[in-house]
């Protein structure tokens, strides 16, 4: 099948029934994302929220080439990021979903996210190296920094945790669930995980897709400038 075929083909499955326009929004994001080479292989993974009350979102299935989604590589999970049908009732009839559903969850818990998206580009992952003994990066003082969602000035200091990369995906969500809720904090925008990727977030998926593209080009602007200095990758 090709992509364009892939694009405009529906889903079967019944649990997928109805969001065939959010199903081609999260298609036509990853084939961007993969000529951008910020999904490249299987990585990455996308979500969109599609009811609220009970909470369900759509999450790209495990193990897809991002650049070549099918209308029936998505599952649909609840709350707690188990798979459900129409009814949200249980099933394991559909494809299984990414490893990291877990995160899509937490973050499509918080009022005003209808999208999750989850990149691993070179930048992003130098610069989650980098810092990574920081906790955090923090950018300031770039024009692009209004692209994110409620930042007026290019004066604004975006922080952006980074948290050690794990195969124990709960306990990191729980890590990231705290994050977003301490309010001695600076509010955030998305995150990284170490030599892994970048995770943010957005109203919808347009939104979300506009915060990558800000982060990428924030985190090339920054590795670019590092590198020039010698100091890209910690000694």
């Amino acid at each position: 099948m090709t992509t364009e075929t892939a694009l405009k083909s529906s889903p079967s499955h019944p649990a997928l029934v109805g969001f065939e326009s959010e199903i081609q929004g999260l298609q036509e994001t990853g084939q961007y994302f993969f000529q951008r080479g910020w999904s490249v292989g299987t990585s990455s993974n996308y979500s969109v929220v599609v009811n609220r009350s009970p909470l369900q979102l759509l999450v790209t299935a495990s193990g897809m080439d991002k650049g070549r989604l099918k209308a029936n590589d998505f599952v649909r999970c609840n709350y707690d990021g188990n798979q459900v049908d129409a009814s949200n009732m249980p099933t394991t009839d559909q494809p299984r979903s990414s490893a990291e559903t877990g995160l899509h969850v937490v973050l499509a818990r918080m009022e005003g996210v209808g999208a999750v998206l989850h990149t691993h580009s070179v930048w992003g992952t130098l610069i989650s190296d980098t810092f990574a003994d920081s906790g955090e990066v923090v950018i300031e003082g770039y024009e692009m920094l209004k692209g994110l969602a409620g930042i007026k000035t290019h004066q604004h200091a975006e922080h952006v945790p980074i948290f050690e990369n794990t195969q124990d995906i709960p306990r990191l969500a729980e890590k990231v669930e705290k994050r977003l809720h301490d309010e001695s904090l600076p509010p955030i925008h998305g995150f990284l995980i170490r030599n892994h990727g970048l995770y943010t977030w957005g109203e919808d998926l347009a939104e979300a897709r506009r915060h990558i593209e800000i982060y990428e080009f924030l985190f090339e602007v920054l590795g670019r400038k590092l590198a020039a200095q010698g100091k890209l990758c910690p000694a």
